[in-house]
């Protein structure tokens, strides 16, 4: 890194006069005066003054601050992010389907919903679903359409008793929130020591008041839920249905579906499972699959197939209405039907098994020095209570920041918040042996520091561009624009 540009805003590095282009009088000046006063600024927009060198060495010099699944491994619990092969960008970016408008009549646009056509039965085969909907534009986008089609059953029967969702206790947090938003009520069920619903206090909470419950199956713990087939019979009885967070389906490819455990409703997060880099906040895909006798609640508009093999866009009344004004994240979409394509049913089911075996390899490598409070088999993530020595005070986010600074993205901490020093690892499929055995590595000596030399990892990251920012103040009173700190505020 340019030291000339290292960690400075491209304000601080504006000069005066300075200028990247030089615009020549083109008489648009005289059309200001059609312009009504009050939409004119009374005064010239505070904009950086750089020459082109400056602006173009800035960016780029910032650009390689930025870590991702591109350049190192990334092991995020709880929020997949696998390596996004290249075919699926070429596949997004093609010029048929890139450039095409949304607004394109579907007599022109035939391919294209071959393409989404195709994506949603295979979606059907993978979850074990009857009908797919792509519209939802991320995971709890999805969540709250499979909610609400849940809610649409219950009112289609008359059932209008039914305002409860019951979420566990270890549940990622969009569920309650998708729920509530969904003008349901949340109420929570304890999970046992291993994040494992707890199956008889469930069984204390069914009434007919439930419309439904939601469960992430491997769990947030990385387990699986033995007892699924169980809970999915007693919901049922009582007159809910299963709502299966589709977050940690990566494990379960080829392997287990939700709709064979007894579940009614799905989202499939395709930015996590098939592969569309997420980081940043987007961009995503939450498709919402659901079991027969459900598939008229789906939100409109629907893409459907014709007798002559062509394909129409098309709304009904039976709907629940629409959730987005077209048919949902369309480039995330062809990379997800590229990654499956490419795989095929061989290749998924080979992914879920590695997803279990890396995460069960580097659980294995490193737990006589991280403490592991669940010792069971995993599947795709686990869970370390911080390290196993506390005695020199070095915590979970001392541990996350040091690894920083040997060049790995650090894992989730403090989620799930069964234990207090959280640390969730998910290698994923696609990271090498090589890849695991370096991480490993750095792990342990991370490990070593902390016994050995403390006073280093409590002050990491000691090479980044940005150490250990106030993260209270930060939210508390964020900066989010440039300004002259020279001047007062009054001024």
């Amino acid at each position: 890194m340019n030291k000339e540009y290292y960690g400075k805003l491209i304000y601080e590095l504006s000069r005066k006069g300075r200028k990247g282009a030089d615009i020549p009088a083109n008489g648009c000046e005289e059309s200001l005066s059609a312009i009504p006063s009050s939409l004119l600024r009374s005064n010239d927009a505070v904009l950086p003054e750089v020459d082109e060198p400056t602006v173009v060495r800035h960016y780029t010099n910032m650009s390689n601050n930025n870590f991702g699944v591109d350049t190192g491994f990334y092991p995020l619990g709880s929020c997949t992010m696998k390596y996004n092969p290249k075919i699926n960008e070429e596949a997004a970016a093609h010029p048929t389907m890139a450039s095409m408008h949304p607004a394109t009549p579907a007599s022109a646009a035939q391919g294209a919903l071959e393409a989404y056509w195709t994506l949603q039965k295979a979606l059907c085969e993978i979850g074990g679903m009857a009908a797919f909907t792509l519209n939802p534009f991320a995971g709890a986008h999805g969540e709250l359409t499979g909610l609400m089609v849940i809610r649409a059953y219950h009112e289609s029967r008359g059932d209008e008793k039914r305002t409860k969702v019951i979420v566990p206790d270890s549940a990622h947090g969009t569920n309650p929130a998708s729920a509530a938003v969904a003008g349901l009520k949340v109420v929570e069920v304890k999970s046992l020591a291993d994040g494992t619903v707890d199956v008889d206090a469930l069984a204390a909470l069914l009434d007919d008041t439930v419309a439904g419950v939601m469960m992430t199956n491997p769990n947030t713990a990385g387990l699986f839920e033995s007892n699924v087939a169980r809970i999915a019979d007693m919901v049922h009885k009582a007159g809910g249905l299963m709502y299966y967070d589709g977050a940690n389906l990566n494990p379960m490819l080829g392997v287990a579906r939700p709709g064979d455990m007894g579940f009614d409703v799905m989202h499939i997060n395709l930015h996590k499972t098939f592969s569309t880099p997420h980081g940043g906040g987007g961009p995503g895909s939450g498709p919402v699959g659901v079991r027969e006798g459900l598939e008229k609640f789906l939100p409109n508009p629907k893409v459907v197939k014709l007798s002559d093999s062509s394909f129409d866009i098309v709304t009904r009344s039976d709907a629940l209405g629409s959730i987005s004004a077209t048919l949902g994240n369309f480039g995330v979409q062809l990379r997800a039907l590229s990654y499956i394509l490419s795989l095929g049913k061989d290749g998924l089911m080979e992914a879920g098994k590695l997803a279990t075996l890396n995460a069960n390899y580097i659980k294995e490598s490193l737990r006589d020095l991280y403490k592991l409070p669940i010792d069971k088999i995993c599947k795709h993530e686990f869970v370390f209570d911080g390290l196993a020595d506390k005695s020199t005070g070095v915590t979970t986010l001392n541990v996350a920041k040091r690894l920083l600074d040997y060049g790995f993205h650090a894992p989730t901490i403090y989620f799930p918040l069964l234990f207090h020093e959280s640390l969730m690892i998910e290698p994923t499929e696609t990271e090498s042996k090589e890849t695991l055995d370096n991480f490993i590595e750095t792990m342990r000596k991370i490990a070593r520091e902390a016994a050995e030399t403390p006073e280093i990892v409590k002050e990491a990251p000691l090479t980044t561009p940005v150490r250990r920012p106030d993260d209270t103040a930060a939210a508390l009173n964020p900066v989010v624009k440039w300004r002259d700190l020279t001047k007062s505020d009054a001024e």
